[in-house]
Parts: structure tokens; sequence; C-alpha cells
């Protein structure tokens, strides 16, 4: 499918990083972003911009923290228009550790939350706008809180903030298409001065189809990662979304080499994907911390007692 407002936002390294506590190291990531860059991607997310008064610089690595000085270590010598972004959750940032857009190599700043604190969320990204960065505001594990809130919280974005893209984001992998279809719609109805964009997690094989579904409903803004890195289950594929989309600006043959030199190995190493605890925690809308912590057990393979242990907790 052809629509030149698609922008394709690629979060690898961010998303990826969930596994190994963001210890990728330099060379890796400079490898993404010179393949991401070559493809024609829109932008590059290279991790979380958290506080270290919070998180230790001894238990994380660097992508927990995107100082600029480590950013400008990626991007240095390679030609890019692709954009940067860094993700910051809710209370997990001090804002006036965050420079102007117009002394930093990074271009966006996407805002994570809850429903609940979509006040704090907003200021956050009110903050960031007025220091010159495109925004967008994330609400997280929104298939928990499908009701009122949720439309709440898209009023308040809509009336109050300055974001410019406010997204869908499948944090459970437990959505199908017609849910994705609803929700574009439903946040279309009250967003109308932003963009929608989604993010889908592959707990039961549907990030790629769900991406789709948001791309048929005229959502503009879509994220994935290389061979679907990402915790758990993982994310959409990059390279699969760019086999979608008829855009002549992407070229995949980038994408296929960082995968055979880079991602091959990498897997051997790191454990993502599509596995049947995580395909329980999908079908049962569960975060996939459980499943996990299976995984790095002995009777990680003991699928059928995870899944009772689950149901009985639920119910």
């Amino acid at each position: 499918m052809y629509r030149k407002e698609i922008k394709v936002l690629d979060c690898t390294v961010r998303d990826g990083g969930l596994i190994n506590n963001h210890n990728f190291d330099l060379k890796f990531v400079r490898e993404v972003y010179k393949a991401v860059s070559a493809a024609g991607v829109d932008y590059i997310e290279l991790g979380y911009k958290n506080s270290k008064e919070l998180f230790s610089p001894k238990e994380y690595g660097p992508w927990k923290f995107c100082d600029d000085e480590e950013i400008n270590k990626v991007v240095e010598g390679i030609e890019s228009s692709t954009k940067i972004s860094v993700m910051a959750d809710v209370g997990r940032v001090k804002l006036d550790d965050v420079k102007p857009a117009s002394e930093s190599p990074v271009d966006m700043i996407r805002v994570a939350c809850y429903t609940k604190d979509i006040d704090k969320a907003i200021y956050m990204v009110n903050n960031f706008n007025e220091k010159g960065y495109e925004t967008t505001i994330n609400i997280m594990a929104i298939s928990k809180d499908l009701g009122h809130n949720l439309d709440e919280a898209l009023h308040q974005v809509e009336g109050e903030s300055k974001a410019d893209v406010i997204y869908i984001l499948d944090s459970f992998g437990s959505l199908y298409q017609e849910n994705i279809k609803e929700l574009a719609k439903r946040y279309k109805k009250i967003v109308k001065t932003k963009e929608i964009g989604f993010h889908g997690h592959n707990h039961q094989q549907l990030a790629f189809s769900n991406t789709i579904e948001a791309i048929i409903n005229n959502v503009n803004y879509v994220d994935a990662t290389v061979y679907g890195i990402g915790r758990a289950a993982g994310n959409c594929p990059l390279e699969l979304l760019l086999g979608f989309l008829k855009n002549p600006k992407f070229d995949i043959r980038p994408i296929l080499d960082l995968i055979s030199k880079e991602l091959v190995p990498l897997r051997e190493k790191m454990e993502w994907g599509y596995i049947i605890p995580y395909a329980i925690s999908g079908m049962l809308n569960e975060h996939p911390k459980l499943a996990m912590a299976l995984r790095n057990s002995k009777d990680k393979e003991n699928y059928r007692e995870f899944y009772d242990k689950i149901l009985n907790a639920e119910l």
C-alpha cells in the first residue's frame, strides 16, 4: 500500500534493549542506524531518556539514558535523513536534563504513560514541544482500559496537549484486527488535530497484520523492529512492513543485510519472538512478565501448568 503520509519508526534498539538492559555495544547500534538510514526509514528510536538518579548506569547500558554524547557517537560520519527518537516514561526523567532540540541530535521525544497519568504525560509533552522537539503520547496497555477512561484521556490529549501524534499501543499483544479497526476509528473521532500511530506486539503473531489493519484505517505512524526483536514476543518485523508498503523511498536490502550479519547471530544469545508462554499471555490479556520469568526457570517448557496458573489467578 502506498500512501505518502505514512511514517515508519524503527525501535530495534529501544525495544530490543528491554531484553538485555539496554546493553548493546556502540558497533551494533551504529550498524542498525546505518541500515535503517539506508533503507529510508523515517525515524529510529535509540532508547529511553531516564534519570541516572533513578536507574544505575552500573545495571543498565547507555541506551537506558540516551545521553546526547552517546547518540552523537552513533550518528557520527553517517549520512542520513532518518530522524532520531527517544522515549520518556512518565516520572522517570528530569525535564531540566533535556536540552533544547537545537542543542541535541534528538528530533522526537515520545512520552509513554497509562491513562491514569495522562495529565503528567501532557505536561511533559508540552515541555518538550516548547523545547523544539516533535512529540508523541503513547498510551500503554489500553487492552486493559478500553472504557470511559480512554475516551477522557483522548479528549485531554486533543484539547490540552501539543503532541504531534497519539499512539494506539497493543502492549500485551492481545488485540485482534477488529479491535484495531474500532480503536483507529475511536481515536480519530476524538483526536482531530493530530496524527494517529500504532505500536503492536507479537504475542499471538498478529503484530504485522494488526499494523496493516491500522494502515488500512488511515493510521499514518507505524512502529517496527528489525527481525521483530523486542521484549518477550517482540514487535512487528520491519522487513515485513517495508515489504508491504509500496513507497519507493524504502529499500529492504540494507535491512536484509543487517539481519544476516547482526540479528541472526544475536538471536543465538538472546531470546525473542513467538513462544507459547507469550502466546498464552496474549490470549489472556496479561503482561508478559510471568511468561518471561517462566522462560528463565527450569520449567520453561511446562506450558499447560503455566496456562492454568494464569487462568486460575484471573478467576
